[in-house]
């Protein structure tokens, strides 16, 4: 193929120092981004005809019009560049950890006084610990109720001074160790807390030595009720053990790796063995590996895999060589805090079993998704293909938004926009409404207000579209092929005003749809329709129906502590409108000031230690 001129110029102008690669479509939007040792001969090698054979290097070429380039002073600088931009990114021809931000952690809160313990989906540098990453929140939380049965950790807010008069329910019922009446000291709180962590890394030997000594002790002492209660602990714990397969008397702690791929899908399974126990496993899936050899796609799991776990095992065993594992080797070594990491691809004995078992998993996992996501495209099929009919549609409604409103007694409104594409929710286009010139709880002048507000933003972005190196919001800049308010006629109505306003009622489709008989009401038509109790379409509309009113709420609820938390500053004796301004311009957010120390708030020129307490005071 003939390469375009500017393309020639970017290309001789490469250096031939180590760094990363960013290729741009007509939009600027990054399609690929890579490393190099040498950049100018590895960006240059897609060009030549030889990689213009392989079907993707020829479809991401052709859509090549601009390069960017970082220099580094090293492959392992090019390495961890290359795994952030990818994340950033999230480029279409790269191999990518399929929803990699929305994988759940369980976090210990270490740093406090009384650690509790969370799931989160962000891993930050505040002295927590943390576990994971896990493919199911249910799995998270069904670890977690095993884990409370066994160290009844703290969940409610209280200080804990271990001077309160009486216990909540949870101490009762044994889910909690109660250091808020003192029934454990803060030494022997967090002794458990890390008995916890242990449990988790399948540290379960000292654990059980040290409860042991301390049933034997308390019974020799004669505090029965103790010794009953570890007793209980100690069997709780040794039912989890039980289950745990042993796999080897070697203690190397180890993640297995294998992969299983199908019809352009790839499924990593991953084996965690710690203290010679199989402890746990996960599956990831990857998109973005077709016609990437196995090699390369085991290479770009590994870089984004451990790019987000919080902790590296002494070996990886892998089903093949890869060919950038000595840098990524040196990358885990440092990630480790200096610990030697092994990447090894095992040719006989346990450890090639284990390899084999884990591709096994793999395959397995791989063929029950792909029947159910099969059967989630026929039943999404069906209810498109549904609606349309009910509706009387030229073709099925393949983007359908759904608007609702919340609020209490009109304060603290907010109107919500959720879309589904293909019958899914595509959750990063949803969007809140805050209400601003609706006085009292007038949910029709509302749901008017952010439907104007929403073709506003849509009239706003194809401007934008035009303008050279400007990118619309994605989520306004295309047009629903249905929308959907949360209301009857009520509510359609002030939809149909706001639609014919820009002229919008002959390219979009609208409908109101009614909780009490789950009702759906059209323009020109005065009975309403009513779909098949069991139909594909009723529950997709009462699934986005849902959505938007989860939504709704959701953002209502943020922004009326918002507001309490706001009024509650306003009420404090001392503090006017300009400390206000200053507490809010030095901490960026009410939620920040409420977490501020004394110490913190008195440094704010202006507010006095005196005054500082009296904010604490107030808004904890």
């Amino acid at each position: 193929m003939d390469i375009p001129s500017h393309i020639t110029a970017l290309l001789d102008a490469l250096p031939q120092k180590p760094g990363c690669y960013l290729m741009k479509d007509t939009t600027g939007k990054v399609i690929y981004v890579g490393k190099a040792i040498n950049l100018r001969n590895r960006v240059r090698s897609y060009f030549h005809a030889a990689a213009q054979q392989d079907r993707k290097t020829h479809q991401l070429v052709s859509k090549i019009v601009g390069i960017e380039w970082i220099v580094v002073d090293s492959e392992l600088e090019a390495l961890i560049l290359e795994m952030n931009l990818i994340k950033k990114h999230r480029p279409h021809y790269n191999v990518r950890l399929k929803d990699d931000k929305r994988y759940p952690y369980i976090k210990v809160h270490w740093a406090d006084s009384f650690p509790k313990v969370t799931v989160t989906r962000q891993m930050v540098q505040d002295g927590s610990r943390y576990f994971g990453p896990y493919t199911s929140v249910w799995a998270v939380h069904q670890t977690l109720d095993v884990l409370r049965r066994i160290f009844p950790y703290l969940t409610c807010d209280r200080t804990i001074t271990g001077q309160d008069e009486r216990a909540c329910l949870y101490y009762d019922i044994k889910l909690c160790a109660g250091p808020c009446i003192g029934a454990i000291s803060q030494e022997g709180y967090r002794q458990m807390i890390d008995d916890l962590s242990k449990f988790l890394h399948g540290r379960t030997e000292p654990i059980v030595s040290r409860l042991q000594a301390e049933m034997e002790k308390a019974s020799a002492e004669l505090r029965f009720e103790r010794a009953a209660a570890i007793r209980d602990q100690l069997r709780a714990i040794e039912s989890v053990v039980e289950r745990q397969k042993v796999i080897s008397s070697e203690y190397i702690d180890s993640d297995v790796i294998a992969m299983a791929r199908s019809d352009g899908d790839a499924c990593m399974q991953v084996f965690f063995i710690r203290g010679g126990k199989l402890i746990g496993r996960e599956y990831f899936m990857v998109e973005g590996a077709e016609d990437i050899p196995d090699a390369n796609v085991m290479s770009a799991f590994l870089k984004q895999f451990y790019d987000q776990t919080p902790g590296i095992p002494e070996q990886v065993l892998l089903p093949q060589e890869i060919e950038e594992a000595q840098i990524i080797r040196q990358w885990l070594r440092q990630k480790s805090g200096g610990q030697k990491v092994e990447i090894l691809v095992p040719h006989q004995g346990q450890q090639q079993e284990l390899v084999r078992m884990a591709a096994e998993n793999a395959a397995e996992t791989l063929t029950v998704l792909q029947a159910q996501w099969e059967a989630d495209r026929h039943r999404q099929t069906q209810a498109l293909a549904e609606l349309q009919q009910s509706l009387a549609l030229e073709i099925p409604p393949n983007r359908i938004e759904c608007y609702d409103i919340s609020n209490t007694q009109g304060t603290a409104a907010v109107g919500s926009m959720v879309v589904f594409e293909q019958g899914v929710p595509k959750k990063k286009l949803y969007r809140h409404f805050n209400i601003r010139n609706v006085s009292g709880p007038d949910d029709f002048a509302s749901m008017e207000e952010v439907l104007r507000r929403r073709f506003n933003r849509w009239k706003a972005a194809q401007e934008l579209a035009e303008a050279p190196g400007k990118k619309p919001d994605e989520a306004f800049a295309r047009l629903p092929d249905l929308l959907i308010v949360d209301g009857g006629k009520g509510q359609l109505g002030r939809a149909v005003a706001v639609l014919e306003a820009f002229q919008l009622n002959d390219q979009i489709a609208v409908a109101g749809l009614a909780k009490q008989h789950e009702e759906l009401f059209v323009p020109g038509r005065s009975a309403s329709i009513l779909l098949p109790r069991q139909s594909q379409g009723l529950y997709l509309l009462q699934r986005i129906r849902d959505e938007a009113h989860r939504f709704a709420i959701t953002s209502h609820r943020k922004l009326r502590t918002k507001q309490g938390l706001a009024s509650r500053l306003d009420s404090i004796p001392g503090i006017g409108p300009a400390r206000r301004k200053l507490l809010l311009t030095h901490f960026g957010s009410i939620h920040d000031i409420q977490n501020a120390s004394p110490e913190e708030l008195s440094a704010v020129p202006g507010i006095t230690p005196k005054l500082a307490e009296a904010i604490k005071a107030n808004l904890e």
